[in-house]
């Protein structure tokens, strides 16, 4: 089998409803992917809906019921089966990395409360049925969304076997050093003249690659938030370039630590102009560009 380097998976219904928007972050999508897909290192997949059986190992169904309740979480399950649908295929090895898309964001989802625009935690559903399905055990993530991940952070507050490494404006390390809260960058401080982009690429590169490499994790996830563009409601400054630098540090440690396996889950961000402007420029990077 020849390998794709970079899966993509998107389903119809994020360009119609998708998260704090109602449709608009998304418009764009999937035509916006039209030049990328013409490149043999990329494949879309079109993922199905995440199962109750999964949903049980990590949810409770009086969440799982709240979801059903909830409108702005009608694109929960095609969601969260897309990120469990890429963790598949690059355990399968039949891509090396992907980005997933979404409808309904993850990382506010807990076992048993949701909100935040976040309905099931589609990275803990991902880890669960790699472990399950593929043997894989140690997984790193890195959340750069604005706001901290605290779902997926409950998930996985005891389980040793995962580094969660989380960019969200407040500063915190366990004893066991795996779950780590990085404070934004102090552009009063010693970041006093330097471009915000170069900052926050540094405090990345500072807190995280070293943590990985002596975590030895099978698989790296990054949570791939925008909101922390310029206009966006998480707004810290940011730039396009930051994000795309990061995609390049990821792929690249990846490619050190992990044998390339590495899922980029979309996170938090409003704008269509933005989403359209940011996302292929990373998935370019994951495919080697």
């Amino acid at each position: 089998m020849t390998r794709t380097a970079t899966g993509i998976f998107y389903h119809p219904s994020f360009s119609r409803r998708s998260y704090l928007t109602v449709g608009a972050r998304l418009a764009d999508f999937p035509m916006a992917l039209d030049g990328i897909l013409r490149d043999e290192r990329v494949k879309l997949y079109e993922p199905g809906p995440v199962s109750k059986e999964l949903l049980l190992k990590v949810h409770t169904p009086g969440l799982i019921e709240g979801v059903k309740g909830d409108p702005l979480c009608s694109t929960a399950w095609h969601s969260a089966g897309g990120v469990v649908l890429a963790g598949e295929k690059i355990a399968g090895e039949e891509i090396g990395n992907a980005f997933a898309f979404i409808g309904a964001g993850g990382h506010h989802s807990g076992r048993d409360f949701f909100g935040g625009y976040c309905c099931f935690n589609d990275v803990a559903l991902c880890v669960v049925n790699l472990r399950e399905k593929y043997g894989l055990r140690r997984f790193a993530i890195l959340d750069t969304d604005a706001h901290h991940g605290d779902g997926t952070r409950e998930i996985f507050l005891d389980d040793p076997d995962i580094l969660h490494v989380c960019f969200c404006g407040r500063e915190y390390e366990s004893p066991d050093k795996t779950k780590v809260d990085a404070g934004y960058p102090d552009l009063r401080g010693s970041g006093a003249g330097r471009p915000v982009n170069d900052v926050y690429f540094d405090r990345v590169a500072q807190q995280f690659p070293d943590r990985v490499r002596r975590f030895r994790p099978d698989l790296l996830f990054w949570y791939f938030g925008f909101d922390t563009h310029q206009g966006d409601y998480g707004d810290i400054g940011l730039t396009g370039p930051c994000y795309w630098n990061i995609a390049c540090l990821m792929r690249d440690l990846a490619g050190e630590v992990c044998g390339g396996k590495l899922a980029v889950v979309l996170g938090g961000g409003s704008h269509t102009a933005l989403a359209t402007y940011l996302i292929p420029p990373v998935i370019e990077r994951l495919a080697g560009s």
